[in-house]
């Protein structure tokens, strides 16, 4: 009897719906295409080209918005095709308060301007129009900030005396002589800065020669403190000694640490 029934291929009947199916996936597949080639057009082709849709500036709060665009040179216009991000950096670097500059550009519309301001390491004063001003400086040297007031230059930053400093500018280097001593200066100020606030004043000293010397002014004592080179450990010494002497205070002039061994100076023999 199974002879007698016949059998339609399975193919023949589905062949309609699977047609159909076909002809869906194509027409999606173009869409698709289509949708991804004007994506990728928008993206390569047109966003790249239109203004900046997010400019971010960070890491140093001394300077508003407005003054590093303006001295960037960006403007509404500016594009990241349009955008020269080394010209920028080198714009910003005009700047003396800032150290660093960083600039970023994100694809395809986005600008990020890393700012990192100077560190304050001291304060001296400077001749500038017959006038004495204060001047701040960093560890390397460089002058970034002239007159204001006692609010303007923080308390707890030394006082360096006995640089001669005349018509200073914001930029301006000091002797490369003393950038080892400022960069020993910056150490003790970040690990160990109640140190520092033991001394109301740091004077240095030319040598005949070449080189210089250091002179301490400890705040709660008369007794002045000679050296050759300052660090945390030689410091934290000196001031120890001072403490130690306090009682001969009124006939000590000063403590001598630049051969190792300390020594005092009666004030019968004083160096300065």
């Amino acid at each position: 009897m199974a002879e007698d029934y016949l059998y339609a291929p399975v193919s023949a009947v589905s062949a309609p719906s699977r047609g159909r199916f076909e002809k869906i996936l194509r027409i999606f597949i173009v869409i698709a295409a289509i949708c991804l080639a004007g994506e990728l057009v928008w993206l390569l082709g047109i966003t790249p080209f239109r203004p900046f849709l997010r400019i971010e500036i960070s890491g140093y709060e001394g300077l508003n918005r407005a003054e590093v665009l303006g001295r960037a040179g960006i403007d509404g216009r500016a594009s990241f095709f349009s955008t020269d991000v080394v010209k920028i950096e080198q714009a910003l670097m005009s700047f003396s308060s800032l150290e660093s500059v960083r600039v970023f550009k994100r694809f395809p519309d986005r600008l990020h301007i890393l700012l990192e301001g100077r560190r304050p390491l001291a304060y001296a004063l400077a001749v500038q129009n017959d006038r004495i001003i204060p001047v701040l400086f960093d560890s390397h040297g460089v002058i970034f900030r002239l007159g204001g007031t006692d609010s303007d230059f923080p308390a707890a930053l030394p006082v360096i005396s006995g640089l001669i400093i005349e018509d200073p500018f914001l930029g301006m280097r000091l002797p490369p002589l003393f950038i080892p001593f400022f960069n020993e200066l910056e150490k003790v100020l970040f690990s160990a800065p109640e140190l520092l606030s033991a001394v109301s004043e740091i004077k240095i000293i030319p040598r005949t020669f070449s080189g210089f010397d250091i002179i301490l002014y400890p705040v709660h004592s008369r007794i002045r403190i000679r050296l050759s080179e300052l660090n945390e450990d030689t410091l934290r010494y000196t001031l120890l000694m001072v403490d130690v002497l306090a009682s001969r205070e009124e006939e000590i002039e000063s403590l001598d640490f630049r051969s190792g061994i300390a020594s005092y100076i009666l004030k019968e023999a004083s160096f300065e």
